[in-house]
């Protein structure tokens, strides 16, 4: 490999890791709120709250991105953002209520 791609993958290394630490903290303080805010199932949340360091280690070491984005469309972009309009009505606290609740309706429909 080249030195660009070592570092790409050092990078997937490092954000697999921090996302399963942030994600066994979220878990362990409220599993209901932590499922909601990571996109995941319960199922999953239970496995991820019991792996240990060890286990967290070796998973973040794989060259894949364990995380994924829900916002994968412009409109929810745009909520998060507030650029979807120059004259919006509203504030950024209702933008990203909004967003937060289309979000959800995905993640509903995925689990459905």
């Amino acid at each position: 490999m080249n030195p660009a791609a070592d570092a790409l993958m050092d990078q997937i290394r490092e954000a697999n890791l921090t996302y399963l630490m942030l994600a066994q903290q979220l878990i362990r303080a409220d599993k209901a709120e932590a499922v909601y805010r990571l996109g995941i199932s319960e199922e999953s949340a239970e496995l991820i709250a019991t792996l240990s360091p060890a286990q967290v280690f070796k998973l973040s070491s794989t060259n894949t991105l364990l995380c994924r984005f829900r916002a994968d469309d412009d409109m929810v972009w745009g909520l998060l953002t507030s650029s979807h309009a120059p004259n919006r009505v509203g504030n950024d606290t209702t933008q990203r209520l909004h967003a937060n609740i289309l979000m959800a309706g995905r993640l509903a429909e995925a689990a459905a």
